[in-house]
């Protein structure tokens, strides 16, 4: 009942197949030196076989333009159909693995697997994120990637939302106000 979650799409791909995507609910960032994420994964789907073969997936953030596919690729099985070719979307390769990125995504993250921990019904995948990928769009002239911008989507009880409404910036809740801000509020 822990949710919202991210929506993401996970692409892989072994040597000489055609790629994969499979619609993750259930990743998050679980360190930051080195760089790491989970996803966890059915030891059923398809995606499983893939990812435990290879040791890489890549982690496509999803957007509002992405929820239809996003959506799709949750609910049907690369065993039976092309993701890709059916809701027309691009597998670029990234660096630092042979798993593609969609390059319809605002923000890719390649991943290699570094322990792979049984759950039950799931695998969790740890992996170090090797590369980013970052959609242009979304840099401005300094090079600083404005992620926010991007409308990304979150899923909460079978519905997906559109994050947008910003609440506050982290340590806001114990920044010292300055006089002017005390004097406009009636202080």
């Amino acid at each position: 009942m822990l949710y919202p979650v991210p929506a993401v799409m996970v692409s892989a791909a072994r040597a000489d197949e055609k790629p994969n995507i499979i619609t993750v609910a259930w990743a998050g960032t679980v360190n930051s030196d080195p760089p790491m994420l989970s996803v966890s994964v059915r030891k059923e789907r398809y995606s499983h076989g893939i990812i435990s073969d290879t040791g890489e997936f890549v982690v496509n953030l999803v957007h509002a333009p992405l929820v239809r596919a996003c959506d799709y690729c949750g609910v049907r099985s690369g065993r039976d159909v092309d993701k890709f070719e059916q809701m027309k979307l691009t597998a670029v390769p990234v660096e630092g693995v042979r798993a593609p990125a969609i390059a319809e995504s605002p923000l890719s993250l390649a991943c290699k697997v570094t322990q792979v921990i049984p759950l039950g019904s799931h695998d969790m995948f740890l992996a170090e994120i090797v590369s980013v990928t970052a959609d242009e769009r979304y840099l401005d002239e300094n090079g600083s990637f404005h992620l926010n911008d991007a409308g990304l989507a979150a899923y909460s009880h079978g519905t997906y939302f559109q994050l947008g409404k910003k609440l506050g910036t982290f340590g806001f809740s114990v920044k010292k106000r300055t006089k002017n801000a005390k004097k406009k509020r009636g202080k």
